[in-house]
């Protein structure tokens, strides 16, 4: 089970953290991600991490501006995003396939989805 947390709304500009805590004994061998889906869009790849933390991979409209890390003693991946744009606005799910390496196509398994809008 993946459970999210930590959207809300931020005005444009400003950051948050969106965490997902994964339930179960083998989190440390899966690669975590993170996608969004915009309303009227396409669910599109964020961003994700493999099993040890040392590859990551971000789609292009978020480089430089997050961070994915993982907590192995929380069984957590954290996104972090900085100067944060309208465009963001989205439902941001995380997601593995229980495979240990980086991926940019979803797998099997979401969290529930939260929600992050970036407005004045």
């Amino acid at each position: 089970e993946l459970v999210q947390s930590g959207g809300g709304l931020v005005q444009p500009g400003g950051s948050l953290r969106l965490s997902c805590a994964a339930s179960g004994p083998s989190f440390d061998h899966y690669a975590m991600g993170w996608f969004r889906q915009a309303p009227g869009k396409e669910r599109e790849f964020v961003a994700a991490i493999d099993w040890s933390g040392g590859s990551k991979e971000y789609a292009d409209f978020v480089k430089g501006r997050a961070t994915i890390s993982r907590d192995s003693a929380r069984n957590a991946v954290h996104l972090q995003m900085e100067r944060l744009k309208p465009e963001d606005t989205a439902v941001y799910y995380c997601n593995t396939d229980g495979a240990p390496l980086v991926f940019t196509v979803a797998g099997l398994y979401w969290g529930q989805g939260i929600q992050v809008t970036v407005s004045s």
